[in-house]
């Protein structure tokens, strides 16, 4: 018996990897009739510059205004391109690792996380791991990694 998914969730964060990941959900969330959530999570510890000052809020705003146009351009590709409707942007603040693998899944009732192998942040990758490492290990619900290009019948699909 097949696992059926009803809410997939898909972070990004403009790397090559999460956009590969997107691609293989909404393929996934055609089969399955599944709604499609795409996150991208804003770290709040970037914002920090020193232990007693933050960036200023109109950087932070306008962070968030760029992030918002990025993921109106995906959600946009996909209902033109894969002609899926069922697709819902977010944006967040705070930690990626627990708002991705607990925070955002139990709210939103997502029953696959699909993932890029790595993403942006090459520093945080060896200092304290990976996003999708941690999101593997800690996630509420399945965790599906991508490493891998769309195949030949998921493109069709596409």
């Amino acid at each position: 018996m097949l696992q059926e998914y009803h809410n997939i969730l898909v972070p990004v964060d403009g790397s090559k990897e999460a956009e590969l990941a997107l691609q293989k959900a909404v393929a996934v969330a055609k089969r399955n009739n599944a709604h499609l959530d795409i996150l991208d999570v804003l770290a709040t510890q970037q914002f920090e510059v020193s232990y007693s000052s933050f960036i200023d809020g109109d950087v932070i705003y306008k962070m968030s205004e760029d992030v918002k146009k990025y993921l109106d351009r995906l959600a946009n590709d996909i209902k033109e391109k894969s002609d899926f409707n069922d697709v819902t942007i977010h944006i967040r603040f705070g930690n990626p690792k627990t708002i991705i693998s607990r925070d955002f899944p139990q709210e939103h009732k997502n029953d696959l996380i699909m993932i890029g192998a790595t993403g942006l942040n090459a520093v945080e990758r060896v200092l304290v791991g990976s996003v999708a490492s941690y999101v593997n290990r800690n996630a509420i619900t399945d965790v599906l990694v991508v490493k891998t290009r769309l195949n030949n019948k998921e493109a069709q699909e596409k």
